[in-house]
């Protein structure tokens, strides 16, 4: 369309405002002149950019524009000559025969600045197109960057889950074999769900709040009367997306970290919901032989949490991790800003 409309403008319907009879030899150059220049345009947007600009090789591309232009207007007084379209001009009245008129220059300067400016555009406009294709192409990059990142990061958080919860069912074996049996049932359907729920990118929070309810019950089942345990799930009315397996190694850490046996302990959990955030607020006792920093010693899972944070929801979450030593407790608040 830009081509179609440069071609109507400036090489036909300028000519039309001269007035007169032009000959048909005066249209048959400025075709050929309109097909030479979007010649120039290609020429240049597709070999002598890609092959000379973008190889740094600045003095050729220089060199390379200039005999293309001289070349291209030469084509364009040849054709003049070649058709006689001066004489048949002079013919059809459109300029006054007068005596010792100047000859004409040797270089068409009208014809050489419209090749050099159709160069300039063409050049432009490649080098905005590469611009692009390389920013899509390193965009593409990242994203499957983060994605492999992502992934492995999954892969290292759910092998140390279950290592963990496996431990614990093989030491309720030896108390009680029907309540290993209800926790062997429990940690099949979470493994169900880690395995197929959460191969997309994101799953729904009640999946995920029943993935975490099923956790808290299997961990329960060895837990004594020291220790007290409540969660205060989310009224969820409209399921939200959220990326699976987030929520579950602050729980753990919970578990591991905030529970002895010989101290009295609680965990409190909470977890609420609207529209456009999602925030978890836990609390559990601390004892001076089992200090626990998110940054140090607290597993795999939860330093990979705070990178899939990082990744997943970049400047949308606000993670805050305290300690109180002098009350004994363990504060971690998270809210994500899910829109």
């Amino acid at each position: 369309m830009l081509w179609l409309l440069f071609g109507l403008l400036l090489l036909f319907y300028l000519p039309w405002t001269w007035g007169g009879h032009l000959p048909p030899e005066f249209w048959i150059k400025q075709t050929i002149i309109f097909v030479l220049l979007v010649g120039v345009y290609y020429l240049n947007s597709l070999v002598i950019v890609p092959h000379v600009l973008q190889r740094n090789r600045f003095l050729n591309f220089v060199l390379a524009a200039i005999l293309v232009s001289v070349f291209v207007t030469y084509l364009a007084q040849s054709t003049e000559k070649v058709l006689h379209l001066q004489e048949l001009m002079d013919k059809a009245g459109q300029q006054r025969r007068i005596e010792n008129r100047p000859e004409r220059p040797v270089i068409d300067m009208f014809m050489l600045l419209m090749s050099f400016l159709v160069m300039g555009i063409s050049t432009s406009i490649a080098a905005v197109q590469n611009w692009q294709r390389d920013a899509r192409e390193r965009q593409l990059l990242e994203q499957q960057k983060v994605s492999s990142e992502l992934s492995l990061l999954k892969a290292q958080i759910n092998p140390h889950f279950f290592f963990n919860t496996l431990n614990n069912i093989y030491a309720l074996t030896h108390i009680d074999i029907e309540s290993s049996r209800n926790a062997l049932h429990k940690l099949s359907r979470m493994m169900r769900y880690v395995l197929y729920e959460t191969q997309a990118p994101m799953t729904f929070l009640s999946k995920e709040v029943s993935f975490v309810v099923d956790y808290i019950e299997l961990m329960k089942l060895r837990l004594t009367d020291k220790v007290k345990v409540k969660f205060d799930p989310p009224e969820i009315v409209h399921d939200l997306e959220i990326a699976p397996m987030l929520l579950l190694p602050f729980v753990e850490n919970a578990f591991k970290h905030g529970i002895s046996s010989f101290e009295p302990g609680y965990i409190s959990i909470s977890i609420r919901a609207d529209d456009k955030s999602l925030e978890l607020d836990m609390r559990n006792s601390i004892y001076s032989q089992n200090r626990t920093i998110l940054e140090e010693g607290s597993g795999i899972g939860m330093s990979n949490t705070r990178r899939r944070l990082d990744l997943l929801y970049p400047e949308r979450y606000k993670l805050e991790i305290a300690e109180n030593r002098d009350a004994g407790e363990f504060r971690v608040s998270l809210k994500i800003f899910l829109l």
